[in-house]
């Protein structure tokens, strides 16, 4: 195949139409999908609405790729958007990379209604002076949707494709993009591994939510930081130096996950393997769940916060390392496990379950905890995204797990503050006095509702929920008098316990819990319109 030359297409007038901001001189180069390089797949133009002479269809399988040559006229950040049509209802994910550096992964392609309806994905990327390479590649059996055509616009500050499908992107309250403040400001405070911490999931949240940020803007200074604490703990020969005696230790796995996409040392692959093995003997309840902690004081309990301790790694781990039989069956299983003694029928979850009954906390007849304590709902609820986001169309688990989202997120709706957009600590006693809005479940429920909404999971109508609530949690981040970020009503590390238990646990500012779930909102809300 041979590669096409880019036609430039200026977005002044257009941009004004979308409210988007553009330098006079930007301009956008489009690069049509039949003349780049494709690898197991061909040139058709039997589906109308194409641009250029035709699109390209890739054959059914994972690996079939189109490849562009892309010139740049600086070193800068870049948006690229691809324009596509999928007729089919499943999600035809796609890795991008940029000169051999995947920087997007598992990237949505959802069904657009018709192979006649043609839709466009946006993806920031870093782009060298000269000659760059831009591949995307297929990470399903079904292949990739048909891919009409890649926009490039190097100016130096991306923006999404304004046309009448694209999402513009949200644009921060103030100004302010609140995602790069909140790194900035957490890299001032803490400015060495050791100042981060041990190896522990609080940290590792806030440092995937980093991650995010950094496939955002590609500041090489994000994803320098993660590589210094997770190499804290990462010896040369993939020696992990943590051990996991409960599920949280697994949540920094995902970290090992990450430095390997980017860099490809074995010493990742080694040491995400030493966590993947550790479930070989791990222990179980009766009927196979993984138990919260190992210790002999914690027998038997499973608790909903190690849903998303766990089951993303799996996940993650799968995908990348050929592992998916396994990982697909074992955490679709979990969820199922998890849900038959947690969930309510309010859609909700209670915190914890204690198999033989022992523990004070728990109702003597279910052996579930008494209260829905807002964070451990989250987690579980972002446990249902992360696995829908890799479970296969095909899988017998699949439709439970999205009946399961659907009605989580209405039980979300249904307790949502109506007031502020938050949620409160303990979510459905709302109307107690001493109750309050705490600010790493409202951005956990925030980020689920707009995803669900995103993948088509669940109705549009819950997409005035999703930006009510990212309003809501906005509204608990401010700048300090030294220009630093603060973000107020974070719920402690917390056990569980009574509601007195959950209404009286510090509220504090700036905890690590706080600070990745908004992370986790903000870039999937800043990437949707605020929604």
């Amino acid at each position: 195949m041979t590669i096409g030359r880019p036609t430039c297409v200026f977005l002044c007038g257009v941009a004004a139409v979308f409210g988007i901001t553009t330098a006079a001189s930007a301009a956008l180069a489009t690069y049509e999908a039949e003349s780049a390089t494709i690898f197991r797949g061909g040139f058709e133009n039997t589906h109308a609405g194409f641009t250029g002479t035709g699109y390209v269809n890739l054959i059914n399988e994972v690996g079939s790729y189109v490849e562009w040559s892309v010139s740049a006229s600086q070193s800068a950040p870049a948006s690229l958007t691809l324009r596509f049509a999928n007729g089919t209802t499943a999600d035809r994910r796609m890795d991008v990379s940029v000169n051999g550096v995947v920087v997007a992964s598992s990237l949505s392609f959802p069904g657009t209604g018709a192979w006649t309806t043609w839709r466009t994905q946006p993806v920031s990327a870093m782009l060298n002076l000269g000659t760059n390479t831009v591949r995307v590649t297929s990470l399903t059996a079904d292949g990739g949707p048909n891919l009409d055509r890649l926009d490039v616009d190097d100016s130096g500050t991306p923006t999404p494709t304004p046309t009448a499908t694209a999402t513009p992107t949200a644009t921060p309250v103030g100004g302010t993009d609140w995602g790069r403040k909140m790194v900035d400001s957490t890299m001032t405070r803490k400015p060495s591994p050791s100042d981060l911490g041990t190896w522990e999931y609080s940290r590792a949240l806030f440092l995937w939510g980093e991650y995010l940020v950094w496939q955002r803007t590609r500041d090489p200074r994000y994803l320098q930081y993660i590589k210094n604490w997770v190499d804290s703990k990462v010896s040369s020969d993939g020696t992990l130096n943590a051990s996991i005696p409960r599920l949280d230790n697994v949540l920094p796995g995902n970290l090992l996950i990450a430095m390997y996409r980017e860099t490809g040392l074995a010493k990742y692959k080694t040491a995400a393997a030493t966590v993947r093995k550790r479930f070989d003997t791990y222990p179980r309840t009766s009927d196979g769940g993984f138990l919260h902690q190992t210790s002999s004081t914690m027998k038997g309990e499973l608790w909903a916060d190690g849903t998303y301790m766990a089951l993303p790694f799996l996940l993650r781990y799968g995908q990348t390392f050929n592992d998916a039989t396994y990982t697909n069956d074992e955490t679709s299983r979990q969820i199922a496990i998890y849900s038959s003694h947690l969930k309510a029928s309010n859609g909700l979850l209670y915190h914890a379950y204690d198999e033989d009954g022992s523990v004070s906390w728990d109702d003597p007849t279910t052996h579930h905890s008494k209260e829905f304590w807002c964070r451990a709902t989250g987690w579980f609820g972002m446990s249902l995204v992360e696995e829908l986001e890799v479970l296969p169309e095909t899988h017998p688990r699949r439709a439970a797990v999205l009946a399961n989202l659907q009605s989580f997120v209405a039980g979300l709706v249904r307790y949502q503050d109506p007031a502020t957009g938050r949620w409160f600590q303990v979510m459905d006693k709302g109307s107690m006095s001493d109750n309050w809005t705490e600010t790493s479940c409202s951005a956990m429920h925030t980020y689920v509702i707009s995803r669900a909404v995103q993948r088509g999971y669940v109705s549009s109508s819950y997409a005035p929920n999703a930006a009510k609530g990212f309003q809501g949690v906005l509204a608990k981040i401010s700048l300090g008098t030294d220009g630093l970020t603060n973000l107020r009503d974070v719920c402690v590390g917390t056990d569980v316990g009574s509601y007195s238990y959950y209404i009286g646990r510090t509220r504090a500012t700036n905890d690590l819990h706080g600070l990745g779930a908004f992370l986790i909102m903000y870039e999937q809300l800043r990437a949707n319109g605020g929604t």
